[in-house]
């Protein structure tokens, strides 16, 4: 008889590789685990057919997406109050969807690549990496998650984010582990120049170290004293009417004891469990006390107008200004397919979940003095969108409501995108989420002060307003994207002149 052996190990095996690149990001951030899980799948697909490599690239990409987004269950199951199976299924038909990509991903690589080459094409494989991550990010509304170039904040390779941008850091990161497999795999005669190339990008990598004390942006002004007040309120109780006296008075107590000693206090998103127009009064009663004491108050709230419903931020007291978030989510902002799939099952009826996404204007308020870019949950992480955002801007904003995805890694894999967007940007940016993680973050995408999950607390502290801008911020990422497509072009022509 047959053994099962081999079948189940070619089963297995990209599996656990896609599933090791996760430890390196948010919260273990073990970065040499997605280099070698980079590695694994470059050397599982060395010399295979085009058909095995889509399997090989597929069953990774179930691995590398069932363990990085996993955490969608929580919010299906615990608040859509899908059965555990149903939700399970949904969870797990979304991430063997993204798969598909990866599969794609690996399938033109094999396809690409130089038969007769005695190693893995390095920069194929990286450009290939960087191009699908781009698509990922707009495909069907697009899932800008889980890049590569994240690995690299707090190493010494983060000092190339603000020139090269979280997808240069990507093609970084994918380099570094094609290179290893090339290592790998190479001949004995051909092993010492492959360990050559390899040491290079270790090279280019730890030259990111006095690249980061560089200062790309300057200060602008004195520095300014802010409080994120995270209310922890759980969702049942949050959009349950018996409880929304309370909570009103709940942020009117936390935000009064501030007003007059703090030039900026912020709420998280949807902070206020009813449209603006509903509250005004409230509204207008903190508006005045901050006002008075010289505060600037931002909060998200939902709006609405005679155009559609919006999820939005505005700053009130000194500040101004209001802001409707352009970047949806689907599913939990709006309803794709929305006729049909609207009232199927509980997760497709969830709160607030008719939202119109905003007209394409700069996500900016006026506060104290200042301009401040403001991104709404999601929005923080889009690379471009931030980039292009913050250019007039001396400070950032982001609130969010992560309490959908419970104690699972989403909300700190957030909060690690979050740092990385300040690095890029040179700014200071301030998170105020629900329950966790808020933080003060510096404009090195260091955490100068933070809340722990899951408890009402008021981060206070200073940040530094900053003008100018850093390369990627003037670029952009669509030059890199240029030269990752001429890469796979040249490749193609190699392989069918």
């Amino acid at each position: 008889m047959r053994s099962s052996g081999p079948t189940l190990l070619r089963w297995l095996a990209p599996v656990l590789a896609g599933a090791l690149f996760m430890p390196g990001l948010a919260p273990l951030a073990l970065w040499p685990s997605a280099i070698l899980s980079i590695a694994c799948l470059v050397y599982l697909l060395h010399r295979q057919s085009t058909r095995s490599a889509f399997f090989t690239g597929w069953l990774y990409g179930a691995g590398f997406f069932g363990t990085g987004a996993s955490w969608i269950y929580v919010s299906i199951h615990v608040y859509g109050h899908a059965t555990p199976p149903l939700a399970a299924a949904l969870t797990g038909l979304f991430c063997l969807g993204l798969a598909v990509l990866t599969g794609l991903q690996a399938s033109l690589y094999v396809r690409l690549a130089d038969p007769a080459g005695a190693a893995p094409g390095v920069l194929l494989f990286a450009a290939l990496w960087v191009l699908f991550e781009w698509l990922r990010s707009w495909l069907l509304t697009g899932f800008p998650w889980l890049y590569a170039g994240y690995v690299t904040l707090d190493t010494p390779a983060a000092g190339w984010a603000p020139l090269l941008g979280v997808f240069g850091q990507s093609f970084l990161v994918v380099a570094l582990g094609s290179g290893l497999a090339a290592l790998a795999v190479s001949a004995a005669r051909q092993r010492p120049a492959a360990a050559r190339r390899l040491g290079l990008w270790v090279i280019v990598a730890v030259a990111g170290l006095p690249l980061g004390t560089a200062e790309w942006t300057e200060p602008s002004g004195e520095p300014i004293s802010v409080a994120i007040y995270q209310p922890n309120i759980p969702l049942e109780k949050k959009w349950s009417p018996h409880h929304f006296r309370p909570i009103l008075r709940q942020y009117e107590i936390a935000t009064l004891s501030q007003v007059g000693t703090t030039d900026l206090v912020l709420w998280p998103e949807s902070a206020i469990p009813a449209y603006r127009d509903s509250v005004a009064p409230y509204l207008d009663r903190m508006a005045d006390a901050a006002k008075r004491g010289g505060t600037t108050l931002v909060t998200g709230i939902p709006t609405r107008d005679g155009e559609g419903r919006y999820n939005s931020i505005v700053a009130l007291g000194t500040g101004s200004g209001e802001y409707h978030k352009q970047k949806l989510v689907p599913f939990g902002e709006y309803v794709p397919l929305e006729h049909w799939l609207r009232g199927l099952i509980q997760f497709f009826d969830l709160p607030m979940s008719n939202f119109t996404a905003g007209p394409a204007v700069p996500p900016l308020l006026r506060g104290g003095g200042m301009s401040i870019a403001a991104f709404i949950c999601y929005e923080v992480v889009y690379p471009d969108f931030v980039w292009q955002g913050a250019r007039e801007s001396d400070l950032l904003v982001t609130v969010s409501n992560d309490s959908w995805f419970g104690r699972s890694a989403g909300p700190l894999q957030h909060l690690q995108m979050a740092r990385f967007r300040a690095l890029e940007t040179g700014r200071s940016m301030l998170r105020g989420t629900n329950n966790g993680v808020s933080a003060i973050i510096d404009h090195r995408g260091t955490i100068v002060e933070t809340a722990p999950q899951f408890e009402e607390q008021l981060v206070t502290g200073e940040v530094q307003p900053r003008t100018g801008l850093t390369p990627v911020m003037v670029w952009g990422s669509l030059p890199l994207l240029c030269i990752c497509a001429l890469l796979v072009a040249v490749a193609a022509y190699r392989r069918y002149r």
